[in-house]
């Protein structure tokens, strides 16, 4: 079995979709810069059918990056395609991503168009983007919920066809892992040439299961993940990429190259241009992720970090942070004040412990280093000071 990995990263077209989400050229060359960086191995840069606006954005990426390949959605029509096509004609590696809903409700309600139709708009679309680049990805729209032996026919005749990516999605996060890895291994059984093309996945989190899915799936068979810095996007966002790369690493020990120690300045980066704040409890890259404060927590960190913390945090560039409060104890207390250069005896440490209780009771926030300092000058009892070099 291949263990390594592709991550598709779609921040700057399905996460740009959140509503009022939207992103300036200049704000999504940035981000595709960063992604580059953490070498993200294919980056969605838009959907340049949409507007002047987006198709500009998506060719300054595509002139922009050089080391990730650059690609731009589009819906199975001649327009769309040509239009993606020339927005990544100057990028040093282009793909085009076509898609088609297959869903019964779909084909019905919204597209209004037989299977057989279907079919055959999603192999033209699939000719018109060959014309301008041999990396052609072709998505069933709501597969999810599609029926089975229709994504078999559908796939198949786009693998002829030419695509060389086939992805799967489960558009309104719908599916059980197993049930979504039960999907992509009957597909990958049953479709003639599974083996020439790679399988992706694209799964959405309106029942929070979108990691979960994507990783099922990743065992099942798929070799490509579909996500979005935050795990930003539509309704309830997408997989988040960063949960994604480490649940494969940590939890399957699966090869992603990508690089989390650069991922902090993203994270916050990608927030603030989608005016999309960040979580306390967001996994990874909230605030409270690496912070502790329960006695019982801190002293068990302190013994050994993997105690409590199953991800160093050095991996995604970050540090443990202790916070004092009213589920402090005295080792806590004692390590914070040693940071600050100060070292207490127990029983400071304990008279100090009460003060910050009281302070957090009445304040409702823990105490900063200014107040930490005016807690220790009022013991006064001229409590020891270390030079930073003593500290361990």
């Amino acid at each position: 079995m291949n263990d390594q990995l592709i991550i598709f990263d779609t921040t700057l077209r399905d996460g740009e979709q959140s509503p009022g989400a939207s992103m300036t050229r200049d704000e999504k060359l940035r981000i595709a810069r960063q992604l580059e960086r953490m070498k993200v191995n294919v980056i969605e840069a838009g959907f340049a059918a949409a507007s002047d606006g987006d198709f500009e954005a998506v060719r300054a990426v595509a002139e922009a990056i050089k080391d990730s390949t650059v690609c731009s959605l589009a819906r199975a029509n001649e327009r769309d395609i040509r239009r993606a096509g020339e927005a990544i004609r100057p990028a040093a590696s282009g793909r085009i991503h076509t898609f088609i809903a297959t869903s019964p409700i779909h084909m019905e309600k919204k597209l209004r168009m037989t299977p057989d139709e279907v079919v055959d708009a999603a192999v033209r679309a699939i000719g018109w983007a060959r014309e301008y680049t041999d990396d052609v990805e072709f998505s069933a729209e709501d597969a999810g919920r599609s029926e089975l032996d229709f994504l078999c026919r559908i796939f198949d005749a786009v693998i002829k066809a030419g695509a060389t990516t086939i992805n799967v999605p489960d558009t309104v996060g719908y599916n059980l892992p197993e049930q979504f890895a039960g999907t992509l291994g009957t597909l990958i059984e049953r479709v003639p040439n599974s083996d020439k093309v790679v399988w992706s996945v694209h799964c959405h989190n309106d029942l929070g299961l979108a990691v979960a899915n994507s990783l099922a799936a990743v065992r099942a068979g798929a070799r490509q993940v579909e996500c979005t810095i935050n795990g930003l996007g539509e309704r309830a966002g997408n997989a988040a990429l960063e949960e994604v790369v480490m649940g494969l690493r940590k939890l399957y020990g699966f090869r992603v190259d990508v690089d989390l120690s650069r991922f902090p300045a993203l994270s916050r980066q990608v927030a603030a241009a989608a005016n999309r704040p960040l979580s306390w409890h967001k996994s990874l890259v909230g605030e409270g992720v690496f912070t502790h404060e329960a006695g019982i927590h801190v002293d068990g960190l302190l013994k050994h970090p993997l105690n409590y913390q199953g991800v160093d945090p050095a991996e995604l560039g970050r540090g443990h942070r202790l916070v004092l409060g009213k589920h402090s104890g005295t080792h806590a207390v004692r390590r914070v004040y040693r940071d600050l250069g100060i070292t207490l005896s127990d029983r400071q440490a304990g008279i100090v412990l009460q003060r910050i209780r009281v302070f957090v009771s009445e304040h409702k926030r823990p105490p900063e280093t200014a107040e930490l300092n005016a807690f220790h000058r009022d013991l006064g009892e001229g409590s020891d000071r270390q030079q930073n070099s003593q500290r361990p």
